[in-house]
């Protein structure tokens, strides 16, 4: 079984230029830039948590624009991808609008993928969130919904993208979040493992709202040892596995939700990171994350699951190529044929991301 035939939608791209626009590490991409020693020496200086996430800070560091993405794709046929939102910086209000402007106005489509959908970035509990939803409606006619950035780790060695835990159930959060029901729009759900009680009770409250969790809810560590008590053995890993396998099939309950089948090869969820150009041989990529995906098809079935490349942040392990094949080969062995391909590799993104059809002819 592969993707021959297949218009295929990559529902989980990410555009930067951290020389140029604001991004919560373009300091540190220019210092790079000018520092007198390679980046892979001064990456040594860099915090434990920050190492382990990025596993070759080199990507972070210059752009990845449409042409970079081309480059990477190889032979998968991809047609159009949505871009998901990425650490722009700026404090004003209307700032994060920004990126979904810049997006927008990059060269895709030409020799290059569509850009089918953006999802833009927000925090539903910050004041005046519902000007910042109008500004990216104004940015963009393909903006389609947020991301917040809520990911925070008990192990203070795993990188945290959000200060303090709980941000999904917070007051503020749950009120402003009503912003999304009432505008038909949709919400990523970026957060780790633990954290997946949080997004179901999410659901609940809110069962108009269609919410996408990236990354099937980013187990860190589940791979192999990462920050200072996560993963640090096989029966820890096994515990890991068994939560994530519990709150992820009670969270497929709410009919609501769909899943990404994405993020596979962050280096955060313990992989070891290959040489720079070599990436994880699909096989052995394929017996790590088989038992993930297994049962995400188990609990959503092929009509709420989506493919997506989590490119360039996933690129230090693997290609988009192997990203895919993986997927591919996971639903061969779950009894999954053509039809179901194609839900996973199009007509659920399109559906959930309202995708213009006339991209992917």
């Amino acid at each position: 079984m592969d993707l021959a035939g297949i218009s295929v939608v990559d529902a989980h791209v990410h555009q930067w230029d951290p020389l140029t626009t604001p991004r919560d590490f373009s300091l540190l991409a220019k210092l790079f830039r000018y520092a007198p020693m390679s980046i892979d020496v001064a990456a040594r200086l860099a915090p434990r948590r920050d190492r382990e996430f990025v596993g070759d800070p080199d990507i972070y560091v210059r752009p990845y624009l449409p042409a970079d993405y081309r480059a990477d794709l190889g032979a998968v046929p991809v047609e159009a991808l949505v871009h998901v939102e990425v650490e722009w910086a700026g404090k004003a209000p209307a700032a994060k609008a920004d990126e979904t402007r810049w997006v927008a106005s990059l060269p895709f489509g030409v020799d290059t993928p569509a850009l089918g959908a953006i999802v833009g970035s927000g925090d539903p509990a910050a004041e005046g969130f519902a000007a910042l939803i109008d500004a990216h409606q104004s940015a963009s006619s393909l903006f389609r919904g947020i991301r917040t950035m809520v990911a925070h780790h008990p192990d203070p060695s795993v990188r945290s993208f959000c200060p303090v835990p709980g941000a999904l159930t917070s007051k503020a959060f749950l009120d402003g979040f009503a912003v999304l029901a009432e505008r038909g729009l949709s919400f990523d759900a970026w957060v780790y493992s633990h954290q997946l009680p949080e997004v179901t009770a999410l659901a609940q409250r809110y069962p108009e709202v269609t919410i996408v969790l990236d990354h099937l809810g980013t187990p860190a560590g589940i791979f192999g040892p990462v920050g200072k008590r996560t993963g640090v053995n096989p029966g820890a890993r096994r515990e890991l596995f068994v939560r994530w396998r519990d709150d992820i099939a009670t969270l497929a309950t709410h009919p609501n939700v769909v899943a990404k089948v994405s993020g596979m090869a962050m280096p955060i969820l313990g992989h070891p990171v290959p040489a720079r150009g070599n990436p994880t041989p699909a096989p052995e990529l394929l017996e790590r994350a088989a038992p993930l995906l297994h049962h995400a098809l188990d609990v959503f079935g092929a009509q709420r699951l989506i493919w997506g490349s989590d490119f360039p942040v996933d690129k230090p392990i693997t290609s988009v190529g192997n990203s895919a094949r993986v997927v591919v080969d996971v639903l061969a062995d779950h009894g999954g044929g053509a039809a179901e391909l194609d839900q996973i590799f199009r007509g659920n993104a399109q559906r959930v991301y309202g995708i213009d059809a006339e991209l992917l002819a």
